[in-house]
Parts: structure tokens; sequence; C-alpha cells
């Protein structure tokens, strides 16, 4: 067998299931026609292989390429003013009933063209991939009428074709009442009718809501999720965040690929996700800023099996956070989370968030030539430094 390139004498923590742990392994892994076609121990080579290129990486670390799962990175304007507003003792609630919030940059997306808006995105996207990551989830949502969330969406779709990246968008046009709307029923009408003219577009992988207080009832995120199903997209929500509206049951009820945040979720939840296989994707990054005090149920979620993933749900108003890394560190040290469950959970678990297990997340054959290769003597050291970006290389599609 003759592959396109080889990358020798490496240790590999594999993620795949069933391998225990981070499914280590020393040896080799190669690529070819952008797949996987190898990994293991050097003695486990075919006979007679070849490869184009041969890489030797000196015991060196390889994961699979990381994973942003949860990402809102396309917008305008900033909200900087709000964080300090949140020093003085201002609340998210009374920042966004206040005209903040969501809503101060809807008025800032609305305003940027498409141009202005990739440019922007560049910037922090490429924060995100000088430490790794191959895949990203962006969302919609601070447009809130059709012409402005398209926008956003092309903006996303662009960000692929911009850089060597695999983007993954999500249409979230329930994220809050623009702020011309009155009435959110009639609101939520019209992102309903959107949903269909997103995915004859071609502009959405997935559809979203954010089922909250401020936000949308779950009666009406349910509407959403209808509409959504009947177009043939798969659901995904911002769900039990402020409160307990029971979101994460909600999204269960619909097989939601992910519910996210998930601080405020019960044991009833956690059982319907377990039994529907929704992943939950917690954020650190917000819970963070916002100085929240309610840990999400990670115990429960082991105990019931639900796979965990992270992310950084990078937005300018709650976690204006471009650094998986630095998540990660988030999640062990405020959620407790191991350091193979905060690897996973920006690997093999964020590919399930996503819907994508089966060509990305875990270095298997077949799968994405997606990697990232450190330079760390053990893969805790990824999860236990501040700062530091050890990433020697970056491999998408087997380059």
């Amino acid at each position: 067998m003759r592959f396109d390139t080889i990358w020798r004498d490496a240790r590999i923590a594999t993620l795949a299931p069933q391998a225990g742990a981070l499914g280590e392994v020393t040896g080799a892994v190669a690529a070819k026609d952008g797949k996987i076609a190898f990994v293991g121990p050097e003695t486990d080579l075919p006979t007679g292989w070849d490869a184009t290129r041969t890489v030797k990486l000196d015991g060196r670390w390889i994961t699979p390429g990381l994973i942003d799962c949860h990402t809102h990175i396309v917008y305008g304007g900033d909200r900087a003013h709000e964080f300090e507003l949140r020093l003085k003792g201002a609340s998210y609630e009374e920042i966004a009933h206040s005209g903040g919030g969501i809503v101060s940059t809807v008025k800032a997306t609305r305003a940027a063209n498409e141009d202005v808006l990739v440019a922007q995105s560049l910037k922090r996207l490429d924060a995100l991939l000088a430490e790794g990551v191959t895949t990203i989830e962006i969302k919609s949502g601070y447009g809130l009428d059709l012409v402005s969330e398209t926008k956003m969406l092309r903006a996303a779709r662009r960000l692929g074709r911009e850089r060597d990246v695999n983007v993954v968008t999500t249409f979230l046009g329930a994220h809050a009442l623009p702020p011309e709307a009155t009435d959110k029923d009639a609101f939520i009408a019209k992102v309903c009718a959107m949903i269909p003219q997103i995915k004859q577009a071609g502009l959405a992988d997935a559809v979203d809501a954010f089922c909250e207080g401020i936000a949308f009832s779950p009666e009406q995120t349910a509407r959403v999720f209808d509409a959504a199903k009947a177009s043939g997209l798969p659901v995904k929500l911002h769900a039990d965040q402020l409160s307990n509206l029971h979101g994460a049951a909600l999204a269960a009820r619909y097989d939601a690929l992910s519910a996210d945040h998930l601080e405020y979720t019960d044991e009833t939840g956690v059982a319907a996700m377990a039994q529907a296989g929704t992943v939950a994707v917690l954020l650190p990054g917000a819970f963070y800023v916002l100085r929240e005090t309610q840990l999400p149920p990670v115990d429960v979620f082991r105990r019931h099996k639900v796979p965990i993933a992270i992310a950084t749900d990078c937005n300018p108003g709650t976690s204006p956070m471009t650094s998986l890394l630095l998540t990660m560190n988030m999640a062990t040290t405020l959620f407790r989370l191991s350091v193979e469950e905060a690897i996973a959970g920006v690997t093999r678990e964020a590919a399930r968030a996503l819907g994508k297990l089966d060509d990305i997340g875990t270095i298997q054959p077949g799968k994405a030539c997606d990697l990232a290769i450190w330079d760390v003597e053990r893969p805790a050291e990824l999860v236990y430094r501040l700062g530091l970006n050890p990433l020697h290389a970056r491999v998408r599609n087997g380059r």
C-alpha cells in the first residue's frame, strides 16, 4: 500500500469508542486521499507499505483535530461596555431588558455587510485554528430577519472557503425578539417561515433556538422544531441555562443532536436526553463570564451515560472566548470534568453533538484525516496549562 503521508514515532490518542481512556497507541498514522488509512503500532503496518511523505514526530502526541461545536463567531460590533456594566452589578437579564444583550448585537450585525462580517470573524476563527481546531459550528441569530440571517449564514459558509476548516452552520432565528417586534408568537411564525427558505438555499445544517424566560417558551420552541423537522433539518437547543423550563426534555422529545448550557437541567431531563441520544454540550465560558453559581449536573449526566461535549460558545456578550484549550481547563476546574472527558469533549463528543461522528472526532481508518499534533509529554498538559499553546502542527484532510 502507498500512503500519501505517514506520521511516525508518535503517541496517539485515538479517542476511539470502547478503546478505554483516550484510546492511546504508540506508532503511526497514515493518510491516503484525505482519509485515515492506518493507525496503530508500526509493526502492524502492511507489508510493502510506502509513502510519498514521511514525517517523524519524535514521540509527539497526536489527537483528533479539535472541534468547537457551539459558537456564534459571526457578528458585528462588540459588547465590552456590557462587561463593564456586569462588573458594576447589572445582571444578564437587566442588560437584556434595557435594550442591551443580543438586541444590541443585532443592530450592529444588521448594519455590517457580508464582507465586513467575514473580515471581523476571520480574526476569531484564526485564533481557534491556531490551537488545532479543524471543525467549527457557527450559528446565526444576530440578524433576526430573513435578509440578515441569510447574510450571517453566507458569511459563515465563506469562512470555510477562506480558511482550511470544516464549517457546520446552524440557523438560530429564535434567538431573541428583534427590536421592531412586540409579539413573540408572531415572530416565531416568521422564524418558522424562514426555515424552508434557508434549507432550500443550502445555508443551514441544523436549527437551534433559545428556550428561556428572556427568550422563547417551550411551546414557541416546539413550533420552531416542528418547522425544522418538516424541512428535514435536525435540531439543537439552548436549554436550561438560567432556569429550568425543561428544555432538555423538550430537546430530547425532538431527538435533538444536542442540548447546550444545561445548568438547571433536572434528572428527568437528563434521563430523556440519555434515551434520545442527545449530547450535553457544556459551555464554561458563559458560566464564568456571567458569574453563575448553578453547576450543570455533571454527575447525573455520567450516571445516565449522556455524552458530554464542551465548546467555547464564542459570542460577543457572554463568552468572548476564542480558545478551546482554555475551555478545557475551565470545564475541569469549574465543572469538575476529568482530563479524559475534557479531551473527548472537544473531539469525539463534539463530533457526536454535530451529528458528524461517522466522519470526524476520532483517529480511525476511513475517517477524515484531521489531526492536531502537540509538543507535550502527556495529554493532561492540554488541559492543565493556562495561556500556553503547545500545538506543533495542524492537519486537515491529510494535509
